[in-house]
C-alpha cells in the first residue's frame, strides 16, 4: 500500500476490509475506483484528494486500481469508471459515477461527514471576515479586544476606524486614522480615508430618490449623476457607483476638474486590488482613457 497522506491511500483486496470497512465504523471512507487508461479518473482524483484533505481527518479516501484489483471490482459490481462510493458503518451509503464538480461532491458528503470545527482564527482575520459580511458591531468588538492588548496594530486600527465610520462616528474614525503612523498599510489607510470622505459628502447631498428623479428627467444631469454615485458609495453599493462614475467620466471627463477620474481611483483604494470589481473597472477606465 502506498501512502499519499494520512487521509488518502491505495487499497487492495488484502487490506480493503481493514482500511475501508473497519475504518468506516469510525469515520466515513470515500472509495475511488479508477484505472490508468481512464482520463476522467485522473482528472477527478486530485479533486477528491483536495476535498478529503479539507475535512482534516474527518473523511478518508481509499483508491482502488481496477486494472489490478479485479476481486474488489467484482465484489461491488463496478461497471463504469470513475465510480466513487461512500462507506459508513461498514456499508455503502452513497456514491456517483463519472466526473462531478466539487459542489456536487461536497453536497453528497454533507449529510455524512462533519466539517472540523474551525481553529481559533487570528483576531484581525476574524474581524476582517466579520466586516466583509457586514457584521460591523461584532467586528468592532473583536478589534477592541485586540487593540486593548496592542494599540499600535495598524491593520486593526484602520479596520476599527471603518467600523466606527459605518455607525456614523466619523470624527472618531478620523481621529483613529490620524493616529496610524505605519507605512506598511498605505493602501488600506487610503481606502479607509476614502470611505470617510464619501460618508461625509453623502451627508450633505440630496436624497437618492430625488437624484434618481432628476436623472429620469435629464439623463445628462452630471451633478445628479455624480451625487447619486457618492450616495451609492456611502451605502456600499460599489458596482452601481463604479458603473455610474465610469459613464459620467466617459460623458464628461472634465466634470468639476476631473472629479469622476479622481473618485474612481479613490474607490479602487477603498476596495483594494484583490476586489473583483477593481480589476474589471480598472480595465474599463484604461480603455476609456486610451
Amino acid at each position: 500500500m502506498s501512502q499519499d497522506t494520512p487521509y488518502v491511500f491505495d487499497t487492495s483486496a488484502a487490506d480493503f476490509d481493514q482500511l475501508v470497512i473497519a475504518n468506516s465504523h469510525h469515520k466515513p471512507v470515500l472509495v475511488d475506483f479508477w484505472a490508468e487508461w481512464c482520463a476522467p479518473c485522473k482528472a477527478l482524483m486530485p479533486l477528491l484528494a483536495q476535498i478529503t484533505e479539507s475535512y482534516q481527518g474527518e473523511l478518508l479516501l481509499a483508491k482502488v486500481n481496477c486494472d489490478i484489483e479485479q476481486d474488489i471490482v467484482a465484489r461491488f459490481g463496478i461497471r463504469s469508471l470513475p465510480t466513487v462510493v461512500l462507506f459508513k458503518d461498514g456499508q455503502p451509503v452513497d456514491g456517483f459515477t463519472g466526473a462531478q464538480p466539487e459542489s456536487a461532491i461536497r453536497a453528497l458528503l454533507e449529510p455524512h461527514v462533519q466539517m472540523p470545527a474551525p481553529t481559533a482564527a487570528d483576531p484581525l482575520e476574524l474581524a476582517q471576515g466579520l466586516f466583509a459580511e457586514g457584521r460591523f458591531s461584532e467586528a468592532e468588538a473583536t478589534l477592541k479586544a485586540l487593540l486593548s492588548e496592542d494599540n499600535s496594530n495598524a491593520g486593526a486600527l484602520i479596520l476599527y476606524a471603518r467600523c466606527l465610520a459605518e455607525r456614523g462616528e466619523l470624527d472618531e474614525a478620523q481621529a483613529v486614522l490620524d493616529a496610524v503612523k505605519s507605512d506598511e498599510h498605505k493602501a488600506a489607510l487610503a481606502g479607509a480615508k476614502a470611505q470617510l470622505t464619501f460618508l461625509r459628502q453623502a451627508a450633505d447631498l440630496p436624497e437618492v430618490a430625488d437624484l434618481k428623479a432628476r436623472l429620469a428627467q435629464n439623463g445628462e444631469d452630471d451633478e445628479a449623476a455624480y451625487q447619486l454615485c457618492i450616495q451609492q458609495l456611502s451605502r456600499q453599493q460599489y458596482e452601481a457607483a463604479l458603473d455610474g462614475m465610469l459613464k459620467l467620466f466617459m460623458r464628461n471627463r472634465g466634470y468639476e476638474g476631473g472629479l469622476p477620474h479622481k473618485t474612481l481611483l479613490q474607490v479602487f483604494d477603498l476596495l483594494g486590488n484583490d476586489h473583483p470589481l477593481v480589476g474589471t473597472y480598472r480595465r474599463k477606465l484604461f480603455a476609456a482613457l486610451y
